[in-house]
């Protein structure tokens, strides 16, 4: 039963970092990152490393793509300041 939810948290792993690799958009790519980093930490989890999942939680599915959110964000405003200046 166990090595049943393991492989099936890996195959979960493996389409959801196929899905953010095949992504072109910057901003759905952190969207997907997003879910990435929660089923990392469903798997750190069932592996039983809960402190890891935790962490995983926090800085893989919020933080990190909060900050690639904002930058891109930020990046498009400043590309369209530019074009409206000309």
């Amino acid at each position: 039963m166990t090595d049943a939810v393991i492989v099936v948290a890996l195959l979960l792993v493996a389409g959801a970092a196929t899905a953010a690799v095949a992504v072109r958009d910057p901003a759905r790519q952190a969207l997907v990152l997003s879910v990435l980093g929660a089923v990392l930490a469903v798997l750190f989890t069932v592996l039983q490393a809960p402190d890891v999942g935790l962490s995983q939680l926090a800085v893989g599915s919020a933080l990190t793509p909060l900050l690639i959110m904002l930058s891109v964000r930020r990046i498009r405003r400043r590309g369209r300041s530019r074009d409206g200046a000309r």
